[in-house]
């Protein structure tokens, strides 16, 4: 065997070795410049109730020109 056939096998590793490293996807992690933004479209509404006791309506019916 002369010395070009004792190094291919060699070559043929380390080349392999090489493409197959240069395939390698790289991820890349960065803040945005810009705050983030969020919209939110929020309908707030509030329902109140006024109930009233027994006792006052009674003293509202007896006196009508309390208010």
């Amino acid at each position: 065997m002369d010395l070009g056939h004792r190094l291919a096998g060699p070559f043929a590793a380390m080349l392999t070795l090489a493409v197959a490293a240069g395939c390698n996807p790289t991820v890349k992690i960065e803040a945005p410049d810009k705050p983030i933004e969020i919209n939110l479209n929020v309908k707030i509404e509030q329902e109140v109730r006024v109930r009233v006791d027994r006792d006052l309506d009674d003293l509202l019916a007896k006196n009508p020109d309390l208010f």
